[in-house]
């Protein structure tokens, strides 16, 4: 198994290479594709709890769309039936990017706009949890709207759903692996091609699956240290002792003004 790393293919590269070139594309799939379904998460997610505005159907549409369509054909559609349907120029220049970025954009797209569902209903689902007064303290300061959302209650989501956001980044390095059906030679298609060559599917595939797993353990590290850094005084298990102290500190409050009382 180790020595399939250091057999030489066709090309002469080592399979290891192969392996390193595939996890390059992966990596830089899952990189961008995570900040663009980021970016593009937020605002939709921000548009689902708009009441009594048109973003709302509009970003309850999006989300449905996009998370009940199997994420294999929206690849399709990304990669053949995009280019023929919008005006000819465009998919003109679409068909004739030079590979591989000619799979690697569509694939982009087609995982950011993915992801970028799943994100939504995250930061809806924290915007949602948050207390009313939030809001309404916001709107006694004279806040608008958008400034409410910006500066006081998409900030404070963002903290409490990073345990949440943990899984979509660890799963957006697994969905890489279908862009291979369109020609990107990420991790997985890499593994397939090495055991096309060599006829070892255990050995290729066990090193492919080894990276995979590396790569989901350093993900889970990298947010766990961000929710750490980001986590709501008072929120969190790792202050309970903290909580104790106060609750402590204010029955002694509690006991004093009763004293107080009962001698006046």
């Amino acid at each position: 198994m180790f020595d399939l790393l250091f057999e030489r293919g066709p090309d002469g590269l080592l399979y290891i290479e192969w392996l390193l070139s595939g996890l390059g594309w992966t990596l830089a799939l899952a990189f961008f594709g995570w900040w663009f379904a980021f970016a593009i998460g937020i605002v939709v997610g921000v548009g689902r709890t708009r009441r009594g505005s048109l973003i709302r159907p509009i970003a309850r549409a999006y989300v449905e769309l996009f998370r009940n369509v199997p994420l294999l054909v929206q690849l399709f559609l990304w990669y053949f039936v995009l280019p023929e349907v919008i005006p000819t120029a465009a998919g003109t220049w679409l068909k004739q990017i030079a590979p591989p970025w000619g799979a690697f954009v569509p694939a982009l797209a087609c995982l950011s706009f993915y992801t970028a569902a799943r994100v939504a209903e995250q930061v809806r689902a924290g915007i949602e949890a948050l207390p009313q007064g939030q809001s309404e303290a916001a709107a006694a300061l004279g806040l608008r709207p958008g400034l409410t959302y910006r500066l006081v209650l998409v900030p404070q989501a963002l903290r409490m759903i990073v345990p949440s956001l943990t899984s979509e980044v660890m799963g957006i390095y697994k969905n890489t692996s279908v862009a291979l059906t369109i020609g990107v030679i990420e991790l997985t298609a890499a593994a397939r091609q090495i055991s096309e060559a060599t006829f070892q599917t255990f050995a290729a595939f066990a090193w492919a699956t080894v990276i995979y797993l590396a790569l989901a353990l350093v993900a889970y590290r990298l947010m766990s240290v961000i929710d750490r850094r980001l986590q709501i005084p008072g929120l969190s298990s790792a202050r309970g002792p903290v909580r104790r102290r106060q609750r402590t500190w204010n029955g002694l409050n509690l006991g004093a003004l009763r004293r107080v009382g009962g001698a006046s």
